[in-house]
């Protein structure tokens, strides 16, 4: 599938268990700008793999580049709760490769996950991002996302506590 904003040769696709490598070698290289996510190393595919969704996971390729096929970044998508009356929020992450920022990819990827979790009837998405990651903000908020709030202080990263920013995105198709 090809996203209109998504630079040339760029297609999101399914994730697949061949994608492990680069998905987790992606997310470390995220991991390690510190303006990521409160954890500091990526799990085991095996992790990662038991705590996202099957159906609304994605890569973005590089169809035209060296070596094609190579992945430039992914999204995901977890539940919130086991409880049925949150069985249409999930929360997501999506990250980008530093290469292959300013493509279109992370905004590829977001429509992919908008239209997946809007067919299996999934009525919002939310995602927390530390304030500080602006090309975060930006992109969640080209993608329809909203700011709820900023929740202060909600943990430390490398003995500094951290506020996240509270994003969501509601479906207008899903009621």
């Amino acid at each position: 599938m090809t996203d209109p904003e998504a630079g040339p040769g760029v297609t999101v696709r399914a994730m697949r268990a061949a994608d492990a490598g680069r998905v987790l070698a992606i997310y470390q290289d995220g991991l390690d700008t510190g303006q990521a996510s409160f954890e500091t190393s990526a799990p085991t595919w095996e992790t990662f793999d038991a705590a996202k969704l099957d159906r609304h996971r994605y890569v973005a390729v590089d169809a035209a580049g060296a070596p094609p096929g190579d992945v430039l970044g992914w999204i995901a998508a977890s539940a919130v709760s086991d409880r049925c009356c949150y069985s249409g929020v999930v929360e997501h992450s999506v990250y980008v490769c530093p290469g292959a920022r300013g493509r279109g990819v992370g905004s590829a990827l977001l429509t992919a996950l908008i239209a997946s979790t809007e067919a299996d009837g999934i009525w919002t998405i939310q995602s927390g991002v530390f304030p500080e990651n602006a090309s975060s903000l930006r992109l969640h908020a080209r993608a329809g996302f909203r700011t709820v709030g900023v929740r202060e202080r909600l943990g430390r990263l490398h003995g500094r506590w951290r506020d996240v920013v509270l994003l969501e995105r509601r479906s207008p198709r899903v009621m």
